[in-house]
């Protein structure tokens, strides 16, 4: 494990943050933050690139705008709102969410990491990203482009890393005085990094390629979500719209009722 000086972990601040002030990256969910903005964000950015995500965001955040008004809505909505970013059950878990803070938690937010990890489709990193962006808590937390500034930075000759690694360093060189700030620093750095060379995160060992999307199971789960957004259909009429083999249409229709993103009450399919 490397050990790093004061100096090392202040010139290291210094690089990441004066990067950040000259080029910071203007997303709607750094402004005006509100902890149920903090969420809808991260959840949409666990599969979505931030700069694709803004227009959806805007959009979701206008038409439910609060923990209340998500829990309240029809699933189906919620559906058709969430449309175009993909992995479908993440709105699921939106809902889920919404729904456990407006009930069991009186409308607001807890703080608490390891609370947070208790909610639907919140692991230990997505916990420790809300408390920082939503409460600005010095709390460590590691995800794709912090692991490329730690990587680029401080494993430059290595391959293999994991983040048994890379943690200590992301605790030890936390800022602060505003984790907040430092955050939103190391992801755009990391996204640079992306961008103007090899991903660094590709010598993670946590790094997983994405498998294509055209073609596969995921894309034909999605195009059965938006078919029943607009009608309820018997099997056999989802079958004959979608124009796809009759055994995977029924194997991903029973995936789907398996995670109750849909159901099937006397042949006739809907969103759940």
């Amino acid at each position: 494990m490397q050990k790093l000086n004061m100096r090392q972990i202040r010139a290291f601040q210094t690089n990441i943050l004066d990067y950040y002030h000259k080029n910071k990256r203007d997303f709607p969910w750094r402004t005006a933050i509100t902890p149920y903005k903090i969420v809808v964000s991260e959840i949409m950015l666990q599969q979505t690139q931030a700069p694709r995500a803004v227009e959806k965001f805007k959009s979701f955040i206008k038409q439910f705008p609060n923990f209340s008004a998500l829990h309240h809505a029809e699933f189906k909505d919620v559906l058709i709102a969430w449309q175009g970013l993909g992995y479908n059950r993440r709105a699921k878990y939106l809902k889920q969410i919404a729904q456990m803070v407006t009930t069991q938690y009186k409308g607001r937010l807890p703080q608490n990491p390891e609370v947070l990890k208790t909610l639907p489709g919140i692991g230990s990193h997505t916990a420790g990203s809300i408390c920082a962006f939503a409460f600005n808590l010095p709390i460590p937390f590691i995800e794709t482009n912090i692991r490329s500034v730690f990587i680029h930075e401080f494993f430059k000759d290595k391959n293999d890393i994991h983040d048994k690694d890379i943690w200590p360093l992301v605790e030890h060189t936390l800022y602060i005085k505003n984790p907040r700030e430092w955050y939103n620093a190391l992801m755009d750095y990391g996204a640079m990094l992306k961008e103007k060379s090899k991903n660094p995160s590709r010598k993670s060992v946590h790094y997983i390629k994405q498998s294509a999307f055209k073609g596969s199971d995921r894309e034909l789960r999605g195009r059965i979500l938006k078919v029943l957004t607009t009608d309820d259909l018997k099997l056999g009429e989802l079958i004959s719209k979608l124009e796809e083999d009759e055994r995977r249409v029924e194997k991903n229709v029973d995936d789907l009722m398996f995670e109750k993103m849909i159901k099937k009450i006397d042949g006739t399919v809907s969103i759940y």
